[in-house]
């Protein structure tokens, strides 16, 4: 490897994580002990990252420098494969080196190349079911506020430190906090004189949640189950109580659309919902003793399965990190309604998932959890946990969602969880898979010619050529 190959160019992760601590450059270059106008230059990617700033990151900052020092952001590096993929850049002749060198030394301008290819894409789908995309103000397509929020997450790394520290101090401040239902309900009715009822969903009229600030009622529906009425208990207070932390949050995301921000907003709330039921040191270190088994944490904090799933995901607190997990969410359709890849595992956009990924299997044995090593082209391995979850319906049915949380194998040894000798070869997408004997494929990779023999149908049904 030559010695260009070698120099580390992270000038976008240094640039995010001093916008994280909120700091300037002033500031950030004296944490590291280097000046203004050398961290300038580190930023916008005219010098490489050295081993000396590496050990400062990882001393100040409690950084983990193997993830920070990867080539790429894995996302990243995935939504560009996507876009190089599509037809329409078919000419341009992009490879996997060009896709990589443009994530290392343009990370903003493959950034801006990959959200253009998504509206890009989001815009013709939306077309051909003849329903289409709003448009920005000045007349150009947009992302969906959905992706918009995805990314912002994946941008914070799904923590934030100040709604953390603003729901340890409002739980501090409850009566008995050991009983959080209780507690919340008695800091409504205290701090806000309102009361909590519970009305069936005829009467809710399929809300789950509805504050009535005229007679001073949180309504609440006998479809929520006890951990869902102590969420929904908490998501009130915190927007009532910590509003101003919330809005300061969504406002820091840069870049979001009026609808995008609202949404961040609202998810933010649920964010610090989630942090008042399971305190973060409180969490940190009873999954650490667990092992991070889900149903262990599950029954100690009074939670659901995907309460803790989601949980696990925002445990980056400098000093006390636990093991970065990603999270994804899909109905029985396969439409994915929540994804989250921690900077571990990058999700396409577009396509689908891999039908050799088991996690539709919790659909026919829903009282099971489902453990999978899963290996991705590249080589990486992964450990994947999945479980149905169960929705109530007012028509007395119930809707069930698959959820899925996983880890890098390298983690093997701090989670409970083992998959075994066997690892499942899987794509992100089928149009991102270049596997010539996948037996499941649904369609071939994008541009890539078929080999069509009409003598021969070999058990893969799609075969394809290397170009």
């Amino acid at each position: 490897m030559s010695a260009s190959q070698e120099k580390l160019f992270a000038g976008a992760r240094l640039r995010r994580l001093r916008k994280e601590l909120g700091q300037t450059q002033a500031q950030f270059a004296e944490s590291l002990n280097v000046s203004p106008s050398y961290l300038n230059l580190l930023e916008r990617n005219q010098r490489p990252v050295t081993a000396r700033v590496l050990l400062s990151l990882a001393e100040v900052f409690d950084v983990d420098v193997r993830a920070f020092a990867a080539e790429s952001d894995r996302q990243l590096l995935a939504d560009l494969k996507e876009a190089a993929a599509d037809p329409v850049l078919k000419s341009a002749d992009l490879d996997a080196r060009d896709v990589q060198e443009l994530a290392d030394a343009h990370p903003r301008a493959a950034e801006a190349l990959a959200k253009l290819h998504q509206a890009y894409r989001e815009s013709n789908a939306a077309a051909a079911d003849l329903a289409l995309r709003a448009t920005g103000e000045e007349g150009g397509a947009i992302l969906s506020p959905l992706e918009e929020v995805r990314d912002a997450l994946d941008a914070a790394s799904n923590y934030f430190p100040s709604i953390e520290d603003a729901c340890d101090r409002f739980r501090a401040g409850l009566d008995d906090p050991s009983d959080l239902g209780a507690a919340l309900t008695a800091r409504l009715k205290s701090s806000h004189g309102a009361a909590v009822r519970t009305y069936d969903d005829a009467v809710m009229g399929g809300a789950l949640r509805r504050f009535d600030f005229h007679a001073r009622k949180l309504l609440l529906s006998d479809l929520l189950e006890p951990a869902g009425r102590v969420f929904h208990l908490a998501v009130t207070l915190v927007n009532l109580e910590l509003g101003d932390v919330l809005d300061q949050e969504a406002h820091r995301a840069s870049g979001l659309s009026d609808d995008a921000r609202a949404m961040l907003r609202s998810t933010l709330a649920s964010y610090a919902a989630a942090a008042l039921m399971m305190p973060y040191q409180t969490f940190f270190e009873a999954a650490e003793r667990s092992k991070y088994d889900i149903d262990a944490l599950r029954r100690k904090f009074e939670v659901s399965f995907e309460q803790v799933c989601h949980r696990l995901t925002t445990l980056h607190r400098p000093g006390a990190r636990g093991v970065p997990f990603f999270m994804i969410r899909t109905d029985q359709a396969g439409n994915v309604t929540k994804r989250f890849g921690g900077g571990v595992l990058a999700f396409a956009r577009s396509g689908g998932g891999c039908a050799r990924w088991r996690l539709y299997d919790v659909f026919r044995a829903p009282e099971q959890l489902h453990v999978q090593g899963l290996e991705l082209t590249d080589g990486s391995r992964f450990i994947s946990i999945s479980r149905a979850v169960t929705r109530p319906l007012a028509d007395g049915t119930a809707a069930l969602n698959a959820v899925a949380v996983g880890c890098e194998v390298s983690a093997l040894d701090r989670i409970v969880y083992d998959p075994g000798e066997r690892f499942t070869p899987i794509g992100l997408s089928c149009r991102l898979c270049d596997r010539n004997d996948c037996p499941v494929r649904a369609f071939p990779p994008m541009q890539r010619s078929l080999r069509v023999d009409p003598h021969l149908r070999g058990a893969a049904p799609f075969s394809f050529g290397d170009d």
